[in-house]
């Protein structure tokens, strides 16, 4: 194997060198979120008339989305997993597509004879090893699958990408095209934690318990749930993703996977999104490791940890338990992405359960999250059969076994003061009491 140098050498061209091999292909992925590699995206994008609607495909898009906007139509047709900042005005378009999916179930649609099977992935990896294995770095999730099924793999190997372990390695003989240049990894601003967030953190941390397994989202909530679980014992992490806050409570000695069933004594996560405190964190660290999607977020996976709580958002919860997380009305405005895998999974887990936290209120307190209805169109993330606990800045409603006149007056008690009356009117005319 100690040739792998000489062939990486004839692998190496610019970035342009490499997005003119690929001129004309059908259909690119592009590594996942924080992962992007920027610098092959703005090459795209410079060599753009090289394509004819061209579909580029991913989750999360953490980079400009140039090749989203309608100016850049005639070249390429975004076709989304998730709809972002950048992405969601194409994802509800004529000129792009939103494709809903459980986040587990995206690598099989990558695979060979797979629906959205591609003809190039775009990645942005590590450093080889002494045996030419680069590491995908702080995406594996479904970027693993899409680059080992793809026809054309093209690399930019970044020496700020940090080498994480587990299940996400691709060895250069693996990859066409290989363009060796250091740039920044994209970074995810560390969010403000209001007052709100703090209350709604504190309710959640409620109800965890000392050997607890954790999945957390992404956002001001998941970082305040973090900041009350410091007196907590032997946590562990299986979530799709971790941020920053997970590295203080490390250090702390709270997260220790001691008591995990599975992976015992390691962290297990799919992809990553943070600052470079987290980046530099997970550098060749045995204490966490990255696997593919349909591994990390497979149901019947998490439900082998005991005690496994998933804690997730909405955009509205009703009446009757049912969650929407994704779109405002029949907009697109997010994505399913792994709720359900993790609601799923921790509601088979002994022990498990599964929280969706949100505030009670948008757009400055003038709008209710808790509704009496969805609104015509929205999207059901996660269903009324499958929903556990609804977390306000209010308090706790546990919606599991409930009847439907219990779940309303549940929900009634931890929406907004000021919307509690309108909901209890439409509640009682549905229901007759509470």
């Amino acid at each position: 194997m100690e040739n792998w140098k000489e062939r990486y050498e004839s692998k190496l061209c610019t970035s342009d060198e490499a997005i003119k091999k690929i001129a004309g292909v059908k259909r690119i992925i592009f590594e996942h979120a924080c992962g992007e590699s920027v610098l092959l995206t703005e090459a795209l994008m410079k060599n753009k008339e090289l394509f004819k609607k061209t579909e580029i495909i991913h989750l999360v898009a953490m980079g400009k989305g140039e090749y989203a906007k309608k100016e850049n139509s005639e070249y390429f047709r975004h076709n989304a997993l998730f709809a972002g900042g950048t992405t969601r005005e194409a994802a509800n378009s004529s000129y792009g597509d939103y494709t809903p999916s459980f986040f587990f179930e995206m690598p099989e649609l990558f695979k060979k004879g797979g629906v959205l099977n591609p003809d190039v992935t775009i990645i942005q990896v590590s450093y080889p090893d002494e045996h030419g294995y680069c590491s995908y770095g702080i995406s594996c999730d479904y970027t693993k699958c899409a680059a080992e099924n793809s026809n054309i793999v093209i690399a930019q190997v970044n020496k700020f990408m940090p080498r994480t372990l587990g299940n996400c390695f691709i060895h250069i003989d693996n990859i066409n095209y290989i363009v060796e240049q250091a740039t920044p990894i994209i970074e995810l601003k560390i969010p403000v934690i209001g007052e709100i967030e703090k209350r709604i953190g504190e309710h959640c941390a409620s109800l965890i318990d000392d050997g607890a397994t954790l999945q957390l989202g992404i956002g001001a909530i998941p970082d305040a749930v973090l900041s009350f679980l410091r007196h907590k014992k032997d946590l562990g992490i299986h979530s799709e993703m971790i941020s920053d806050g997970v590295v203080d409570l490390v250090n702390l000695g709270v997260i220790t996977n001691k008591r995990k069933n599975i992976n015992t004594g390691k962290s297990i996560v799919s992809f990553l999104m943070g600052t470079r405190k987290l980046y530099d964190y997970i550098d060749n660290n045995p204490e966490i490791e990255l696997h593919p999607v349909d591994y990390v977020n497979n149901p019947f996976i998490i439900a082998q940890n005991d005690n496994m709580i998933s804690i997730n958002s909405a955009i509205q919860v009703d009446l009757m338990g049912q969650v929407n997380a994704e779109s405002i009305g029949s907009k697109q405005f997010s994505g399913t992405g792994g709720q359900v895998d993790f609601v799923r999974g921790a509601a088979m887990s002994k022990g498990g359960k599964s929280i969706i936290a949100l505030p009670s209120t948008a757009a400055k307190g003038t709008i209710s999250k808790i509704v009496f209805t969805l609104d015509e169109g929205a999207a059901v993330t996660t269903s009324r059969n499958d929903v556990d606990y609804i977390v306000t800045e209010y308090g706790i409603a546990h919606l599991k076994g409930k009847s439907l006149r219990e779940r309303a007056k549940a929900l009634i008690e931890i929406a907004h003061p000021d919307f509690r009356e309108e909901l209890k009117r439409k509640a009682v005319g549905k229901f007759g009491t509470l």
